[in-house]
C-alpha cells in the first residue's frame, strides 16, 4: 500500500498521457465536515442508487418474468447477467474516456444513457428484446463506477478515502434495495413491466440529483486517449500480484451474491414459504445491513488490518450460507442478513485497497476491479440459477462455499507471500509497518 500524501506534490501518470502531471497538496482535497464532501457525499450516494437499482431491477421479478415469458429461471437470469455482463465489459473502455472529458462528465453521460433506456425496457416484446436492452443499459452504467472511485482518489483525502468509497457502496446497497422493493411491490398491484418503469423513473430522478450536486473535479488533469498506453497500463495492473488478488476477491464476493439474491426470489415463491410478489421483493429491506457495513468498512480496517476485515467478511458469509439451509422463515432471513453484511463488508474493503494500491492509472485499476466484480455477478447469478434449476436451494448454497473457499484460498496466499517478504526484507526495514502490514 502507498504511504499516505504528506502534503507533497505526488507524480501520477495517466493511462493516455506521456508525460506526468503533478496533483494538488492533499491538504486541498475534499475532508468530511467540508460542505463540498457533503455534496460528493450526496451525489455519489445519488450515483450509487441509479446504478444499482437500474442494474438489478430485474432481479426480484425473475418469478413473474418466467410466468409471463414462459422461461426457466435458467433463462430468466440472463436479464440479470446480461447488465452485469455489458457492465464489466465496458467498464475499462468508458474509464480511458473518463481519462479524456472527466470523471463528472463521464458518470452523467452514463447515468443519463442508461435512465433513458430503462424508460424503454419496460416495453420489451419478448426475452430477446429485454435481454439485449438490459445489456446496453448495463454498457451504460459501466461510466459510473469506476469513474467514481477515481474521482474519489483525486478529490478526497487520503486519509478519508475509505470512509468515503464506502458511502459510494452504501449508495449501491440502498439503490438495490429500493429499485427491487419499488419493482416488487408495483409488480404485484400492475404487472412486472410496470414495477421496471417505476424504477426507471427513480433513476431519471437521481441522476437529475447527481448533476446538480456533484462538485467540479479540481484535481483531474484531462489525458489523450491512446489505445496503446491504455493496454500498457492494463498490463501493468494485471502483473500486480496484489491488484490481481484484490480482484479475483472482488469477483468471488459477488458470485456469491449475485447467485443467493437472483435465486431468493424463487425458493421464497415456492413451498413452504410460499410469499406473494411485493413481500418477496421486501426482503431486499435486508439490504440496509450492507449500507452498516460498508460505511463501517474503514473503522474494520483499523481494527484488523485488510486480511483481518476480509476473513471476517468470509466468515459473516459463510454462516449465511448456512442458515439459508433450514426451513425456517427466520433464519432464512438471518441467513440473509448475514450473507449481506460479508459481503458489503469485503467489497468495501477491497475496492478500497485498489485505489489506494494503484500508483498510476487509477481509473483503470478500478475498472479492472468492476470487470472482475461484475464477471463474478454474471457469473453467480447464471450459475445460481442453474444449480437452483438442477438441485434446488442447497445446489446455490453450494456453490457460494466454493466462491468463499476461493477467497480464502486467495487472501491466505497474500498472507504467505507478505510474511515470506518480511522474513526476506533485512533486519532493519522489518520493523517499518509498510509493505507487509494491511495487504491483502
Amino acid at each position: 500500500m502507498p504511504p499516505a500524501d504528506t502534503g507533497a506534490s505526488v507524480v501520477v501518470m495517466r493511462s493516455g498521457a506521456s508525460t506526468a502531471s503533478s496533483l494538488p497538496s492533499d491538504d486541498t482535497r475534499l475532508v468530511p465536515g467540508g460542505s463540498g464532501y457533503r455534496r460528493m457525499s450526496f451525489a455519489l450516494f445519488a450515483a450509487g442508487v441509479a446504478t444499482f437499482a437500474l442494474l438489478y431491477s430485474t432481479q426480484a421479478l425473475l418469478p413473474a418474468i418466467s410466468d409471463d415469458l414462459g422461461v426457466t429461471p435458467g433463462q430468466a437470469s440472463w436479464t440479470v447477467s446480461a447488465a452485469t455482463g455489458g457492465l464489466a465489459v465496458a467498464v475499462v473502455p468508458l474509464s480511458a474516456l473518463s481519462e479524456r472529458y472527466g470523471r463528472r462528465t463521464t458518470m452523467t453521460a452514463a447515468l443519463c444513457v442508461a435512465a433513458l433506456v430503462a424508460l424503454l425496457v419496460p416495453f420489451a416484446p419478448d426475452l430477446g428484446w429485454l435481454t439485449a436492452l438490459r445489456a446496453v443499459q448495463g454498457a451504460a452504467l459501466a461510466g459510473v463506477p469506476a469513474s467514481a472511485m477515481a474521482y474519489l482518489a483525486e478529490e478526497v483525502r487520503a486519509k478519508a478515502l475509505v470512509g468515503a468509497i464506502g458511502l459510494f457502496v452504501a449508495g449501491n446497497s440502498i439503490g438495490g434495495m429500493v429499485g427491487r422493493i419499488l419493482a416488487g411491490w408495483v409488480a404485484q398491484a400492475w404487472g412486472w413491466r410496470a414495477g421496471l418503469a417505476a424504477v426507471g423513473v427513480l433513476a431519471v430522478l437521481c441522476a437529475l440529483t447527481f448533476r446538480l450536486m456533484v462538485p467540479r473535479a479540481r484535481h483531474f488533469s484531462p489525458a489523450p486517449v491512446s489505445a496503446r498506453a491504455l493496454g500498457r497500463t492494463v498490463a501493468a495492473h494485471l502483473s500486480d500480484p496484489l491488484l490481481r488478488r484484490l480482484y479475483l476477491i472482488g469477483g468471488l464476493f459477488m458470485t456469491v451474491f449475485g447467485a443467493v439474491y437472483t435465486v431468493i426470489g424463487y425458493r421464497l415463491a415456492e413451498a413452504p414459504f410460499s410469499l406473494p410478489q411485493g413481500v418477496v421483493g421486501s426482503i431486499f429491506l435486508i439490504y440496509l445491513v450492507g449500507t452498516v457495513s460498508s460505511a463501517a468498512a474503514g473503522k474494520l480496517v483499523g481494527r484488523l488490518g485488510r486480511r483481518g476485515a476480509l476473513y471476517l467478511a468470509v466468515g459473516a458469509t459463510t454462516a449465511g450460507l448456512l442458515l439459508t439451509l433450514t426451513s425456517s422463515l427466520v433464519a432464512v432471513l438471518l441467513g440473509l442478513v448475514l450473507i449481506t453484511a460479508g459481503f458489503f463488508a469485503g467489497h468495501a474493503v477491497a475496492s478500497s485497497a485498489v485505489s489506494r494500491a494503484a500508483k498510476t492509472g487509477r481509473a483503470q485499476a478500478s475498472a479492472l476491479y468492476q470487470t472482475a466484480y461484475y464477471l463474478g455477478s454474471s457469473v453467480g447469478g447464471t450459475l445460481g440459477a442453474l444449480a437452483f434449476h438442477a438441485a434446488g436451494w442447497d445446489g446455490t448454497v453450494v456453490l457460494g462455499f466454493l466462491a468463499m473457499l476461493g477467497a480464502v484460498a486467495v487472501t491466505l496466499c497474500g498472507t504467505r507471500q507478505a510474511l515470506a517478504a518480511r522474513r526476506a526484507a533485512p533486519v532493519a526495514t522489518r520493523r517499518v509497518p509498510s509493505a507487509v502490514a494491511g495487504r491483502v
